[in-house]
């Protein structure tokens, strides 16, 4: 039996980004685990010193925490995006670093929909004034203060190709919705399935976003593209924060340049009281929800099987979803 110096030490950062529901099933190897509710930023570095498998979900992993934990030698993200982690750093140090793929398959498309039905039938702004007397104010069977259209028949701009786009244009075609895939910004010659991304901006009813922020999708939509705007569409974020420049959308809306917007990710999560965004959050054609698109009951345990794969896996000899190293 493995005298317990010699079974890996696996330390997971942050297991209260995980529901309480989710149940985490014991990793198949001898091991110690160590395991964390949250970790803050400058807490990483000393928690991880002698850890050789690292779990996060959103809890940063920078050059000096990797360099310093000598003993590292896997680090599976509890996510898609691994933009938490230096994978620069990673890859000299020769540290494996996985991710979770393709678990979000139906919750993203459904919450992007959700936000969609809310907005272009004024939902939220409905029950709000009813709450607020305005039905009997109204005197007659309904009333008619804010605007309701149907999604048939409708353009729906996507932007992004990847496996959330396309389950997104498959339940706006059965909407009879018609779907546009933007070519990405900046580029050209994507071939004839694809739409050239300021045609996309200028002729959709709704844009909704299904990108990685990266260097080239930081601020893809900021003031020059709300302004060739010409149906005041609306605009759904379900990706990540950075993707839309957020003073220029709260301008957007402020004007009417937009009919709305449903946004479920913010660049600084949580916001700050005085973000642009939460200073719309009471508008009636405005949603933000607290970056809870991934997180049915479903894809969570998905997700949370997958990570214990990928740490078996890598274990095993036989790591799966590298995105490093």
């Amino acid at each position: 039996m493995p005298h317990p110096q010699d079974t890996p030490h696996v330390v997971f950062l942050d297991r209260d980004t995980l529901s309480p529901e989710t149940r985490l099933r014991e990793i198949a190897f001898p091991h110690r685990l160590e395991v964390h509710a949250q970790t803050a930023p400058d807490e990483v570095a000393e928690r991880i010193r002698d850890a050789e498998i690292v779990i996060t979900n959103k809890a940063p992993l920078d050059r000096e925490a990797i360099l310093r934990a000598e003993k590292l030698r896997f680090i599976a993200v509890a996510a898609t995006g691994t933009n938490i982690v230096d994978l620069k750093a990673c890859t000299e140090r020769g540290i494996i670093v996985s991710n979770i793929r393709n678990y979000a398959i139906n919750t993203v498309p459904e919450h992007t929909f959700a936000l969609i039905f809310a907005l272009r039938r004024s939902i939220v702004a409905y029950r709000e004034a009813v709450i607020h007397g305005r039905w009997q104010e109204a005197g007659q069977f309904c009333f008619f203060d804010f605007p309701i259209r149907d999604l048939a028949g409708s353009t729906l701009g996507i932007m992004g190709d990847g496996v959330l786009g396309r389950a997104v244009a498959e339940i706006g075609r059965a909407l009879g919705m018609r779907i546009l895939f933007s070519t990405y910004k900046g580029i050209e010659g994507m071939g004839p399935l694809y739409t050239p991304f300021d045609e996309v901006i200028r002729t959709s009813d709704i844009i909704t976003l299904h990108r990685p922020l990266m260097p080239s999708t930081q601020n893809m939509i900021s003031h020059r593209e709300f302004a060739m705007m010409e149906r005041s569409p609306l605009l759904i974020n379900t990706a990540r924060g950075g993707l839309v420049d957020e003073q220029a959308l709260a301008e957007a809306l402020e004007t009417g340049r937009i009919g709305g917007a449903g946004f479920d990710v913010v660049t600084s999560e949580p916001p700050p009281a005085d973000h642009p965004l939460m200073k719309l959050a009471g508008k009636p054609n405005f949603i933000l929800t607290p970056h809870v698109a991934w997180a049915s009951q479903e894809a969570i345990q998905a997700l949370a099987d997958q990570l214990i794969d990928n740490v078996e896996a890598f274990q095993s000899g036989s790591p799966r979803n590298c995105v490093a190293a």
